[in-house]
């Protein structure tokens, strides 16, 4: 069975459902390792609980950004994963990093992209008066927030909404996808050439394979 890394910051909400996926046997995989670039978190006790190496390489402890990359990517590679899933990561990656797992690393974001790379995006989305928002599952490229999508979740902008309500609904459908995206990969159905997804050997289109919960 191939290995996955997920690296966090947070709660570990994304990290809960990929769990989840993978003791209900829906991911095709074993989480080899959970890395945190923020000790304490409640994603690495997720980890724990679940029997999964919970790890953490403070990016407070480096000179630079560089370096920090470097260090974690000996950390990811001492798993010798097929797939590096970042699950609210909240770090910007160098090129080398993101050039070194290239075409096997996977990212979320709470938007539909291209639309709203970045943060804040739920209100952001609100301020545009947009009637439909949601989330991306994509490859990871040097650009940020800029690798082809893989899949998309679509969610309704409800009269009323704020952005946390928003965020909510959203967040249901995250963990969906992201398992659903993993699956594909480690099951060799999904892969990337020349900045392009193909899922069972067929280009997908510019937004991915899109789920519509509106």
């Amino acid at each position: 069975m191939k290995n996955i890394v997920v690296l966090i910051s947070g709660s570990g909400t994304n990290l809960q459902a990929l769990i989840d996926a993978q003791l209900q046997d829906r991911l095709g995989c074993r989480i080899s390792a959970v890395i945190s670039n923020r000790p304490g978190v409640k994603g690495l006790q997720r980890a724990e609980q679940a029997g999964i190496p919970a790890l953490v390489l403070d990016h407070t402890g480096f000179d630079s950004r560089e370096a920090f990359d470097a260090a974690l990517m000996t950390l990811i590679d001492d798993h010798d994963p097929a797939l590096v899933v970042l699950a609210g990561f909240m770090r910007i990656l160098t090129a080398d990093f993101t050039r070194h797992y290239l075409g096997r690393m996977l990212n979320i974001h709470p938007s539909l992209l291209p639309k709203y790379p970045g943060l804040h995006t739920h209100q952001r989305a609100l301020d545009a008066g947009d009637r439909e928002h949601g989330a991306t599952i994509h490859f990871v490229t040097p650009e940020l927030d800029d690798g082809p999508n893989v899949i998309q979740a679509i969610v309704p902008v409800i009269a009323g909404d704020d952005a946390a309500s928003l965020a909510q609904r959203v967040q249901v459908q995250e963990h969906i996808i992201y398992p659903q995206a993993v699956a594909w990969f480690t099951s060799g159905r999904l892969q990337m050439q020349d900045n392009h997804c193909l899922l069972d050997g067929e280009p997908l289109p510019p937004s991915g394979q899109v789920v519509d919960a509106r």
